[in-house]
């Protein structure tokens, strides 16, 4: 990839906040077009976000094999960006006071959790909790120790070799990445005690935020009127992949929206609308020192305490330290899909970017630094030597 001078461009947007915005963003838009050259990418959607309010959004290449254009308005998957919006509506609950932090996932539930026949609650949704009866730890699991990935579980129990789900570590001792974890959860709100507020809805719980937004094309469920207008997906071979139509909600990352709409989302976020200023300072609080050289495998070994001092694990977030302060991450993977998410704490100064080819990731960190500057984002953490590979 060719090698670019990190350019402060925010800095030029204020100064020229009356011109024309393609004059404006027109560095911008080189910069994505050299991406998708250098990479191969067919496809990049991209937002801006300046002071808390969505500055600019463009789409560009193509959405499918066929060539049909990308826009601003065509549905892409979130994957686990899916995450970002759990983690937002799960402190919702807080601020209802109808879930705590802190208090064991157990004192949810009407029963224990491998009592629980999930398969007959709702096919292939929830995790097999049966396996942990002989493992007491499940009843230390809390909502933070899920939302800052501690709870112990592989990302999935379908990546055990036995396909058999377990507890790795003692709750809320060490990150490790779990979509698992987020999927427990969700089991509790959806299926813990009426009493207590629960036995919710997450698709009409995170539909609700969506329409208060105006996000007219997000969901986390499939919408047949999603097709006309759809991202296919590219993999690390320039192959076309039809997009997954995922029927189920599934909050580690069953998400389709559009860049125009994810966009106001993020900006909401950082103004922390819908939520009340002290759960908006939890998700960003630093609640768990991340000692490992990458994100992936599960289980890798710690550095020692003073190797990574400056990565965290927030609430559904990745806190980092950079030469502009603190700031927070997430992103989004699978074969075809890369997506990500790049924020300043302080000037809620944001980069969102969503392809349908996951090539693309090998030049997040130029597009990200060419517009925001130099963040510290740690992408080396985030990808290792997997960048825009399936």
């Amino acid at each position: 990839m060719k090698p670019w001078v990190p350019t402060l461009l925010l800095s030029a947007m204020a100064a020229t906040s009356h011109a024309q915005p393609g004059r404006k963003f027109s560095s911008v838009d080189a910069a994505v077009h050299q991406v998708m050259e250098d990479t191969g990418a067919r496809g990049i959607a991209l937002a801006i976000i300046r002071g808390g309010r969505v500055r600019y959004v463009q789409a560009y290449g193509v959405r499918s094999a066929a060539n049909d254009p990308l826009r601003t308005d065509t549905v892409m998957y979130g994957a686990s960006l899916t995450k970002v919006v759990f983690a937002y509506s799960v402190l919702q609950l807080v601020d209802q006071g109808k879930l705590a932090l802190d208090v064991p996932l157990a004192a949810y539930l009407d029963k224990p959790l491998p009592d629980y026949d999930t398969e007959a609650i709702y096919r292939d949704k929830y995790g097999p909790y049966r396996d942990l009866a002989d493992d007491p730890r499940w009843k230390r699991i809390t909502a933070r120790m899920v939302l800052t990935h501690s709870t112990g579980f592989a990302n999935f129990w379908w990546d055990e070799p036995d396909q058999k789900l377990r507890i790795h570590f003692d709750p809320g001792s060490r990150y490790s990445y779990s979509g698992e974890g987020m999927i427990l959860l969700q089991f509790v709100i959806e299926n813990g005690r009426k009493a207590q507020g629960l036995g919710l809805d997450l698709g009409a719980l995170t539909q609700a935020t969506f329409d208060s937004l105006g996000m007219t094309r997000t969901s986390l469920q499939w919408h047949a009127d999603f097709r006309p207008n759809l991202a296919d997906g590219f993999n690390d071979r320039g192959e076309a992949v039809p997009h997954d139509e995922r029927s189920k909600v599934r909050v580690a990352g069953s998400m389709d929206t559009t860049i125009a709409d994810l966009s106001k989302f993020v900006a909401a976020f950082t103004r922390h609308k819908g939520l009340s200023g002290a759960s908006y300072a939890e998700m960003l609080k630093p609640q768990l020192r991340i000692g490992t050289a990458h994100q992936f495998p599960n289980f890798a070994p710690e550095f020692p305490q003073n190797e990574r001092r400056n990565l965290f694990a927030g609430l559904g977030l990745i806190l980092f330290t950079g030469p502009q302060g603190r700031g927070f991450f997430k992103g989004g993977h699978d074969e075809q899909t890369a997506n990500t998410m790049v924020c300043v704490e302080k000037t809620k100064d944001c980069v969102l970017i969503l392809s349908n080819d996951v090539r693309a990731e090998a030049g997040f960190a130029h597009l990200v630094t060419f517009i925001l500057g130099n963040t510290g984002v740690p992408f080396d953490w985030e990808y290792g030597d997997r960048a825009g590979k399936s």
